[in-house]
């Protein structure tokens, strides 16, 4: 069963201007973006749509659990990694972790496409809906 599902735009320039930022690129890259996620980005030709493609999956995550940034889920608590064959994948840590289980989430499916200027990400929350009282 279908529980959630996001999906996120992101202009790549965007997240290359905050990145490239002499005053805040440093630390919005570790406030948004785990150690996997800069290795990964950083290593690539194309980094900065690697990057726009992880936020725009961030993004697309908090929506699908039903949340948007802040309080009940920080950046740092959805990660997205790639198999050696690029198949992105998602881990939710914390916060995020603890929401997808409350919600009854066991399966997060996610999509990532870019171009030059944009980055898309589509993410499927699926399991079974905990009943409340």
């Amino acid at each position: 069963m279908v529980i959630g599902v996001g999906i996120d735009m992101i202009e790549v320039a965007r997240i290359q201007r905050s990145l490239e930022d002499t005053k805040i690129g440093q630390r919005f890259r570790e406030r948004v973006y785990t150690e996997r996620e800069i290795a990964h980005c950083e290593k690539g030709r194309r980094r900065y749509e690697s990057y726009a493609g992880r936020f725009a999956a961030k993004e697309a995550a908090m929506k699908a659990l039903g949340q948007g940034w802040g309080a009940k889920i920080g950046w740092l608590d959805v990660e997205v990694v790639s198999l050696a064959s690029g198949e992105p994948l998602v881990y939710l840590h914390n916060k995020a972790s603890s929401l997808a289980q409350e919600l009854g989430v066991q399966h997060i499916s996610v999509s990532i496409t870019h171009t030059k200027l944009y980055a898309i990400a589509t993410l499927i929350a699926e399991g079974e809906k905990v009943k409340k009282d």
